[in-house]
């Protein structure tokens, strides 16, 4: 007989089967147990060659008949999620070992936690991602503060699903700032907090479509986002430029770092071109 998972761990995905591998491998390696794993194709190339070299895990693919981005692909994955919790990760994101058990444990007396983050850049090396550069991301999250600039990063997050029953499902309109409008709106009804632990490593390397990097494309949603919020002019800058200014250097905080800096090793291998 299977066992309810407390938790349900959405990913949605598009042709990253590497990064899916390792997010995966790091998945496996959880000292907790009692999870399922949702992941949502949004209409990419088939993720069952890596997923079952994973049997370990209790897993589900959802494939998408058309391609509809990433927040409607989260709400598809959030919708079928049976666990009490729902935890986010991106798909080239991944988790140290203990993450999912001190995030379960940590949330009882609240409704919604989040962690620190390392930030890291890779290169590939015999179809593997290495680390090149971290830098730790923590920053206190007074509700005022982040008002003004968010960081609160949804990989790793855990929260509770009956959160959906009062606010809703995230926001398809808001691309690339579905995360901060989720944190608002949660954080106005329920219980949030910050865990200082840096236990999700952040891919933001050149040679990937972080989401984050796209600097052009932002400035219709950070609008939308402002007037649904009321958070008045909110200035589009440089991630890099915008940390080192005075207001963010003042909210940096401690944080433990538990990730020893090695790169995570996958089972998955691409097949050689013609098979």
């Amino acid at each position: 007989m299977s066992v309810q998972p407390l938790v349900s761990i959405v990913i949605p995905t598009y042709n990253r089967l590497l990064e899916l591998a390792e997010l995966l491998e790091s998945l496996v390696q959880q000292t907790y147990p009692y999870f399922e794993v949702i992941i949502v194709n949004d209409a990419g190339i088939s993720v069952k060659e890596v997923v079952d070299l994973y049997p370990e895990l209790l897993c589900k693919i959802i494939d998408l008949p058309s391609n509809q981005l990433h927040v409607a692909a989260r709400n598809r994955g959030v919708q079928q999620a049976r666990g009490e919790y729902v935890m986010l990760i991106d798909d080239d994101d991944w988790i140290v070992p203990t993450h999912v058990e001190r995030m379960v444990r940590a949330i009882k007396e609240v409704d919604f936690i989040h962690v620190d983050v390392e930030i890291v850049r890779y290169h590939v090396k015999d179809h593997q991602r290495v680390p090149v550069h971290r830098k730790l991301f923590a920053y206190t999250n007074e509700l005022e503060d982040m008002r003004k600039f968010s960081t609160f990063v949804p990989s790793g997050c855990l929260y509770r699903k009956s959160v959906h029953n009062e606010i809703g499902y995230f926001d398809q309109s808001l691309k690339h700032y579905w995360d901060w409008d989720f944190y608002l709106r949660t954080a106005k009804m329920f219980h949030v907090k910050r865990l200082p632990v840096a236990s999700v490593i952040y891919n933001f390397s050149d040679s990937t479509n972080n989401e984050s990097k796209k600097i052009d494309s932002m400035r219709i949603h950070l609008d939308r986002l402002s007037i649904k919020h009321q958070l008045g002019p909110l200035p589009t800058k440089n991630f890099d430029l915008l940390l080192q200014e005075p207001e963010m250097k003042k909210r940096e905080a401690a944080s433990e770092q538990v990730w020893d800096g090695s790169g995570m090793t996958s089972r998955w291998k691409p097949k050689p071109i013609g098979q």
